[in-house]
């Protein structure tokens, strides 16, 4: 929404913008209401969302969590919540442009730098798998796209 609102404030300069320019606002505000639920209910499960999909995937690979540096367990749960912070945020603003360019990019650069992609890629699978046991299939269906962005961003190799 916000990045949407700062193109159309570019493309408009100086003029009024057309019906079909403003039509994503209205669009915004019809799911509004789903978004916010979703976003309050994630707020809510967070720590039991986070905690499932990392025993899920200890039983995948324990390896996951360990480095060169040694056990990594909790530098996963830090940038996992923060990912997924950000990511309710961008579903709640639908903003998925804002979640790569403010987020994605950055983080995309730091998890090749230590080779954390199978990891990433592991995780926001598994997570798309919990996340159907914590929110309705409604809310899974609009918050589940932005797990795929980060999926798809950090889990590239």
């Amino acid at each position: 929404m916000l990045s949407q609102l700062q193109k159309l404030s570019q493309n408009t300069d100086g003029r009024y913008a057309s019906d079909d320019e403003l039509r994503f606002i209205a669009d915004y505000l019809r799911g509004y209401g789903l978004r916010l639920q979703t976003y309050q209910r994630l707020h809510q499960v967070e720590r039991d969302l986070v905690e499932a999909v990392y025993q899920k995937m200890q039983r995948i690979d324990p390896s996951l969590f360990v480095s060169a540096d040694g056990e990594i367990s909790a530098k996963w749960r830090r940038d996992t919540i923060r990912v997924l912070r950000y990511s309710a945020l961008a579903m709640l603003m639908n903003d998925p442009d804002s979640l790569r360019e403010q987020l994605l990019y950055w983080m995309q650069t730091i998890m090749r730098a230590f080779g954390a992609q199978r990891s990433c890629k592991v995780t926001y699978e598994v997570m798309q798998e919990m996340v159907n046991q914590y929110l309705t299939p409604e809310q899974s269906s609009i918050f589940c796209p932005f797990l795929e962005v980060n999926q798809q961003l950090l889990g590239i190799a």
